[in-house]
């Protein structure tokens, strides 16, 4: 069923995107004086051009030709009249100096838009070498104080292709309150030391589809938090970075629930983490259920490839002691294969208070880098259902 929603709607997107591309006409950046000489700030020149495309009766299309256009903040807003779609074929770069966006929570924002398509095989460069630095979230718990590169904010069946995100001063894209929203053949990548720069984070959302990108990143490739329903997540390809993570959950009051996120078909290398599902303690009651990954490829994953973690804590800034009360359920791991640099190659650590529920381990293939290869299984406040082959052995249920 999921999947064949999926097909259907990434098909009428690509229906939408040649109508649009077929029909619109084309509103160039440069008509408006931008001179993508990579150091005259070209902002203006961009949001009017937007404003000309976005008040016209008739789709059509902003275009950025090649050449580099240094521009900050810049911020597309709708609702537009029209279709519009954003043709990047060069690439826009972000002030170096965090300051400079400062006052912003975003560098480039698309907000309120119905019907947009972005492609093109231009590059979003957020210049974040000298904000990382910086970075001091992981000790504070506060990161608002940088820039996400790209925030996707109230979309509606939305088409995103062939575009690249590098170097982010905080996350690469930040996709919040959008609904029928497709990714594809997007290329995100920064060093692995870079900090809290996720990929693609997902939040209040629905009917999300990511397939086919290639993410190189300092935190999560994928993240999704509260409020995420319906999220397809396919042909990824992470490392470094997180590895792909619901979570974390359970850290704020009024979290929505997340139901059915589906992982399949991806390769996760030399991450710190596989896939996994993580909420924090004293955690108020929450709701994660229909988490499916299956088809994943492992190579050499530091830390528990297949994860459960209830007692997500890091920097320990959470009250340990108390069990998380997210409530997770409907579970399952399926043909997962691979290498761990983790004794532990399955870890299902769930939470005290609310134990898992439903969770099922399919045909798993771990082997462990080292003299024997041999990797274990742990489990806490669950009893997991094991069909197919399952290396290394399932672990039986234990109650703290």
């Amino acid at each position: 069923m999921g999947s064949k929603f999926v097909l259907r709607a990434t098909f009428f997107l690509f229906l939408v995107a040649l109508f649009i591309k077929a029909k619109a006409a084309d509103i160039d950046i440069k008509k408006f004086g931008a001179k993508a000489d990579g150091k005259t700030d070209d902002s203006q020149a961009i949001n009017s051009a937007w404003k000309e495309a976005c008040t016209s009766a008739t789709p059509s299309t902003v275009v950025i030709a090649k050449g580099n256009y240094m521009v900050g903040p810049v911020k597309f807003q709708g609702p537009c009249k029209a279709p519009v779609s954003l043709r990047v074929e060069g690439t826009l770069q972000a002030p170096a100096e965090p300051e400079k966006l400062k006052s912003q929570d975003g560098w480039v924002i698309f907000q309120n838009i119905d019907a947009l398509s972005v492609s093109g095989g231009g590059t979003f460069d957020g210049q974040g070498s000298i904000a990382w630095s910086k970075n001091d979230c992981a000790k504070t718990g506060k990161c608002n104080s940088l820039p996400i590169s790209l925030r996707l904010t109230g979309l509606t069946n939305a088409h995103i292709q062939d575009i690249t995100s590098t170097n982010s001063k905080l996350f690469h894209m930040n996709i919040l309150n959008c609904k029928n929203v497709t990714l594809q053949h997007v290329t995100i990548n920064a060093p692995g030391e870079s900090l809290n720069t996720d990929g693609i984070h997902i939040g209040r959302s629905t009917n999300i589809n990511i397939t086919g990108a290639e993410i190189q990143t300092g935190d999560d490739c994928v993240s999704i938090g509260d409020g995420s329903q319906q999220i397809n997540i396919e042909k990824v390809t992470c490392g470094p970075g997180h590895g792909i993570s619901i979570g974390s959950l359970g850290r704020y009051h009024d979290e929505q629930p997340v139901r059915g996120v589906t992982v399949r078909n991806c390769t996760i290398k030399n991450t710190s983490n596989g896939v996994r599902v993580k909420t924090w303690p004293a955690s108020p009651n929450g709701v994660a259920s229909d988490l499916h990954f299956e088809d994943i490829i492992m190579e050499n994953v530091t830390t528990s490839p297949v994860l459960i973690d209830q007692e997500y804590c890091p920097n320990g800034q959470c009250q340990a002691k108390m069990p998380s009360r997210v409530k997770i359920s409907n579970v399952s791991f399926k043909n997962i294969r691979g290498t761990s640099a983790d004794p532990v190659a399955v870890k299902l650590a769930c939470s005290k208070g609310i134990p898992c529920q439903n969770v099922e381990i399919s045909d798993i293939n771990l082997t462990c880098n080292g003299k024997n290869g041999t990797c274990t299984s742990v489990c806490s406040n669950v009893n997991p259902t094991v069909t197919g082959k399952v290396i290394p052995p399932a672990c039986s249920a234990k109650t703290s």
